[in-house]
């Protein structure tokens, strides 16, 4: 959907939900200092207006996780749990075609700003679909739990990683949790059942300096050559395996990039020591310790003085079933069939806060009910239709009532 004019900013034939929308993108949530604060306060707004409980867990100094509450009729059994981030990516406003904070509406409904996607969309979607459940006076068994977190964007270690550690977050009785996905240029809708394992691994390699003018032995450099050819090596050979495979995805493979190089004084001195910096992103399917001697086997093979440390491990491999006759995946893929909404079941490319719910022992399903749409996650003019936003609060507002109404399971008596 290419850019058209400016449309008008609101007015009286703008649905209401798109309205709230476009003022929640306003709200400057970008980094490095997002407005939490601001955030916070218009999420517990209209969670006053829609009559649901608020409490706010503040998690470590200045990073507070919102959870709005529409309890069930039977509070026992376990809760449905809807998670979405407040936080954005930068923005570099001279790539955009509109200011990325004014949410401009131009003439086909596109909607532009920063967190279009990624993933203000979903907080709203989740709260609108509520509104129209409770407007219809339905109520149902398992209590349904809003969390809306800080920090995901750069991690999530001061949001949903200490979050789950809570005593807060376990009294939440989470049975089954649907976070974000992406977007999907396709009539398909993707669906997240795990998330790669990110590994980034500082290598150092040591070895003799002296004057730029000789050929000096033994050198830092040359060691870390041999290291970069061959993660590099690994890396076309993954993204050979992805292109020559159509059933594959980006989530099946393991990504690798050389981030980061480091070393050198001057010009004219060899330097005793050099470092490069590895993002990794390791599926499910992969052996991790085995990975790991692989890792080593390359630094081994540059030399001695060769050594490397993890600046990032993450050992969870958790992924969440999808087989029929689990009772959660059963409910929201029954849903999915009487809307006639095509899923593809994919490993998450990259990380979301879904990791950390699912290594808590909960499972959980990252979905972003936006197809025929570009995927434009932390990109230049990102950008959401208001038709396939208002699409997605009627497919909430199918899956709440199924999840929410999900049988008493055998460990719930």
């Amino acid at each position: 959907m290419a850019p058209g004019k400016p449309g008008k900013s609101a007015g009286a034939s703008e649905d209401p939900s798109v309205t709230l929308f476009r003022e929640y993108l306003r709200i400057d949530t970008v980094h490095p200092k997002p407005d939490y604060d601001a955030a916070i306060q218009f999420l517990e707004r209209v969670g006053t207006d829609l009559g649901l409980a608020s409490q706010k867990v503040e998690v470590c100094q200045g990073r507070v996780v919102l959870v709005l509450t529409w309890l069930g009729t039977n509070p026992r059994l376990r809760s449905i749990l809807l998670n979405s981030h407040t936080d954005v990516v930068p923005v570099f406003e001279e790539h955009w075609t509109y200011p990325p904070l004014e949410a401009v509406k131009d003439s086909q409904g596109n909607i532009y700003a920063r967190g279009a996607q990624d993933m203000k969309c979903i907080s709203i979607q989740y709260l609108e679909a509520i509104r129209r459940l409770k407007a219809e006076g339905k109520c149902f068994a398992r209590t349904i739990h809003l969390t809306f977190v800080p920090d995901e964007e750069v991690g999530g270690h001061k949001g949903m990683e200490m979050f789950v550690q809570r005593p807060e977050f376990k009294a939440l009785n989470v049975g089954f949790a649907l976070d974000e996905g992406l977007a999907s240029p396709s009539d398909t809708f993707s669906v997240f059942y795990g998330e790669k394992s990110p590994w980034w691994i500082k290598v150092k390699c040591t070895g003799s300096p002296g004057h730029g003018s000789r050929f000096i032995s033994n050198t830092a450099a040359e060691k870390m050559h041999k290291v970069i050819t061959s993660f590099l090596a690994f890396r076309e050979s993954e993204k050979q395996r992805l292109k020559s495979d159509t059933r594959l995805t980006l989530g099946d493979v393991t990504s690798l990039n050389l981030t980061m190089l480091e070393g050198g004084v001057s010009f004219n001195v060899v330097p005793s020591e050099m470092a490069a910096g590895f993002d990794i992103r390791i599926p499910p399917t992969v052996d991790l310790k085995a990975f790991e001697k692989q890792v080593a086997g390359w630094c081994q093979a540059a030399g001695d003085g060769v050594t490397y440390e993890f600046h990032q491990k993450c050992m969870d491999q958790h992924i969440t079933s999808t087989e029929e006759s689990d009772p959660w995946w059963k409910a929201f893929s029954g849903v999915c069939r009487d809307l006639k909404l095509q899923l593809k079941l994919e490993i998450f490319p990259a990380a979301t806060d879904s990791r950390y719910i699912r290594a808590a022992g909960h499972p959980a399903i990252g979905f972003s009910p936006m197809n025929r749409t570009p995927v434009l996650l932390h990109d230049h003019n990102e950008f959401l239709n208001e038709d396939v936003f208002l699409r997605g609060i009627d497919i909430y507002a199918h899956l709440l009532p199924a999840l929410a109404s999900v049988p008493p399971l055998p460990a719930e008596g």
